[in-house]
């Protein structure tokens, strides 16, 4: 008698982080285009590793996270040094089935405040 031959089951499909990022980030511009902001994805648009994810919010620097889990100092720290001293770093972030956060220096955040009628 012969033994039947074992088939795997088909590996569940990978989904390129390159893609992913970039999914985020036509995600993360259509929203803030559906709020009334000229949006896009920086990358396409300016090209320097240095430009934002996404681009239209004037005096903000965004990086765009769209992954499960991560460091959130170590993105905020990179926000930092591609904003430069001109514009405000936020880390936009978003989780599978979660909303987006944003992330911000807290003194960056209490300087915002100050802009803003109690």
């Amino acid at each position: 008698m012969r033994k039947a031959k074992l088939v795997p089951p088909p590996a569940k499909k990978r989904i390129n982080s390159r893609n992913k990022g970039a999914s985020a980030e036509r995600e993360l511009a259509n929203l803030l285009k559906e709020r009334g902001y000229d949006a896009a994805r920086g990358q396409q648009h300016k090209g320097g590793t240095d430009s934002p994810d996404v681009t239209g919010l004037p005096g903000f620097h965004i990086e765009c996270k769209r992954v499960q889990s991560g460091n959130l100092y170590n993105w905020l720290a990179q926000a930092t040094k591609d904003a430069g001293s001109e514009k405000v770093p936020v880390v936009v972030h978003r989780k599978n089935g979660k909303r987006w956060v944003a992330i911000i220096d807290f003194d960056a955040f209490l300087n915002l405040l100050i802009y803003q009628p109690l």
